[in-house]
């Protein structure tokens, strides 16, 4: 099967997903959850089966930059339609579902980088897993702290949208944000864990940038969840924090990734 197909089918069905969302709470109405939940799973399917036959080559994995973006949007995607059974979380995926079509359909069709195929041991393996796991969750964390910011700002202002009157309290909100920070930032941990011990030279060239932001992102959040527990950071605080974080961690990987495949070409 060309990858192709599966791309468009998972756009298509990302699309629609978002777009009864969006239709639901601009009428201020609840989405139903199942039928949200469902079209979103039959939009991560089809975006698995057009992963695989993306990132799966002779040579090894083609982890070139738009193929990650999209493999870490389907990571995301699943970690909260899984979430959403126990957690209320489904209004993240008005955010996520529109960006799994498009990196979707960016790996589809925009040309691949210079990246390297990735035929390595099960412990660069795990490495990898857990980077992209870290990269998931610190992403739902950000989308959190948006739609906290968002809430904060029409509640204070007194004009909440259809969309705020579907959301939790403000300080289940929070909690959500430092759960997901909690969990990203221990996941971030063990994958600048297992890159000490399982990759050669963590400070190689073409690895320098990216492991001394990885780093700095790695104490940012290190302060923030601190911040938290010691001295009760929340609100605008806690979501600047995350912001700044996340910058990093995203200069650290797509940053590097974007100008060693686009600019250098190595």
């Amino acid at each position: 099967m060309h990858p192709l197909l599966p791309s468009l089918l998972a756009a298509f069905l990302y699309a629609g997903a978002s777009g009864y969302q969006g239709l639901r709470l601009s009428q201020r109405a609840t989405p139903n959850k199942r039928l949200l939940i469902l079209c979103g799973a039959a939009a991560l399917l089809a975006h698995g089966v057009s992963l695989f036959f993306q990132l799966v080559t002779p040579a090894g994995l083609n982890l070139d930059f738009f193929n990650a973006a999209s493999l870490i949007a389907a990571a995301v995607i699943l970690l909260i339609l899984v979430a959403c059974a126990r957690i209320p979380v489904e209004n993240l995926l008005m955010l996520l579902l529109p960006l799994g079509a498009l990196t979707v359909l960016l790996a589809a069709f925009m040309p691949g980088g210079t990246a390297q195929p990735i035929d390595e041991h099960i412990g660069i393996l795990s490495h990898i897993l857990l980077s992209i796991l870290a990269y998931g969750l610190l992403t739902i964390a950000v989308f959190q702290a948006l739609l906290l910011l968002l809430q904060d700002y029409q509640l204070k202002h007194k004009h909440p949208s259809g969309l705020i009157k579907n959301f939790p309290a403000l300080q289940t909100m929070e909690s959500l944000l430092f759960g997901f920070l909690w969990a990203g930032w221990s996941l971030l941990s063990l994958s600048l864990l297992s890159g000490w011990l399982f990759v050669d030279n963590l400070f190689a060239q073409h690895l320098a940038h990216k492991t001394i932001l990885s780093c700095i992102a790695w104490i940012v959040f290190g302060v923030l969840l601190w911040g938290r527990h010691q001295l009760g950071w929340r609100g605008h605080k806690a979501v600047r924090w995350t912001l700044a974080g996340f910058c990093l961690l995203m200069l650290a990987y797509f940053g590097s990734k974007l100008v060693r495949e686009f600019i250098l070409h190595i």
